[in-house]
């Protein structure tokens, strides 16, 4: 039966009902990988890379095979959208050609121009705006730690660092849409943009959660549950890492913060993490850091996003259970 086509393309696409249903389907994958395989045939799932990745292609590779899939896997190179080809256009034929379309490239506009002119799920794996599927992973987490699902709602999470970037962004709106406190420090001059600030307030108003935005590191990780941060440099501006990182250095994640936040905090990282910098040795490979369980829950997460896609298109209400 046809049901309604979904995409993922930021975080508040879905209610705080929804989100719990993909963290639950994740909880699921995690438990048993094979749980469920929604792409039998097995069908194609178009996974494009515009950016070097590491974790998102390993990831959606191995998730979308062992969904029972086949994951054509596009690099810029190789691909016409590297030549030029309108989006639009390559839209209207991968449609026809796979059941989801997974893309991490530059602007937002890329991915909503994508999913304009798609009839499959098309999720963000990645843009210079948000990063949905790491903050599903990044939530999973907390949830694996801390006793469920359920015990999101009420947590209080800090990032620091670099607070006007796609990962900030990201925890925001999904922070507020699991009704979590969310305090994002970042230096003056990189802060969030106001709109995603009030769309994250609005939020957090009908989910009981709350938004913070400081300059003061201190302030954001006070009796936190979980730290977060991200690297001071984008990706291709590695060049500029002597004079991009100064503003940051306040931010750092350390011990002496982290003794600021509750004694069982977790602390988590996206990855590529730069020791010494954004964040100490002493804490990324310390007792509180969860980053290892962070990377494997992209796995997990991104299958149950699938999974959750495909069952509202097919209207299974089977496979959501």
């Amino acid at each position: 039966m046809a049901g309604q086509l979904r995409h993922m393309l930021r975080d508040d696409d879905v209610n705080h009902d929804e989100q719990k249903e993909i963290l639950e389907l994740g909880m699921k994958f995690w438990k048993d990988r094979y749980y469920h395989r929604p792409f039998a045939g097995p069908q194609g799932v178009a996974v494009i890379f515009d950016k070097p990745s590491t974790r998102t292609r390993s990831s959606f590779s191995v998730g979308v095979a062992e969904l029972g899939g086949y994951p054509l896997v596009i690099d810029k190179s190789g691909s016409q959208l590297g030549r030029g080809e309108p989006v639009a256009d390559t839209a209207r034929v991968l449609t026809r050609m796979t059941s989801a379309i997974v893309w991490r490239t530059f602007g937002q506009d890329r991915v909503e121009t994508m999913a304009k002119y798609a009839t499959v799920p098309v999720v963000n794996a990645l843009t210079d705006q948000f990063h949905p599927c790491q903050i599903l992973a990044d939530f999973l987490t907390i949830a694996q730690h801390r006793g469920g699902v359920d015990a999101l709602a009420g947590q209080s999470i800090a990032y620091l660092g670099d607070a006007a970037n796609n990962m900030a962004n990201s925890y925001l709106l999904g922070g507020a849409t699991a009704g979590m406190n969310v305090r994002v420090a970042g230096p003056r001059g990189f802060l969030p943009e106001p709109q995603i600030v009030e769309d994250a307030e609005r939020i957090a108003a009908q989910t009981g959660g709350s938004i913070l935005v400081t300059t003061d590191p201190r302030e954001a990780v006070a009796d936190a549950d979980c730290i977060f941060t991200d690297t001071w440099v984008s990706m291709g501006e590695e060049n500029e890492y002597a004079v991009r990182s100064k503003p940051f250095w306040d931010y750092q994640v350390n011990d002496e913060l982290m003794k600021l936040a509750k004694p069982d905090a977790l602390f988590q990282h996206c990855l590529p993490a730069y020791r010494g910098k954004e964040v100490t040795a002493s804490v990324i490979d310390g007792p509180q850091s969860v980053v290892w369980d962070e990377a494997e829950n992209r796995l997990h997460a991104q299958k149950a996003l699938l999974t959750w896609l495909m069952g509202k298109l097919l209207d299974d209400k089977e496979m959501l259970k």
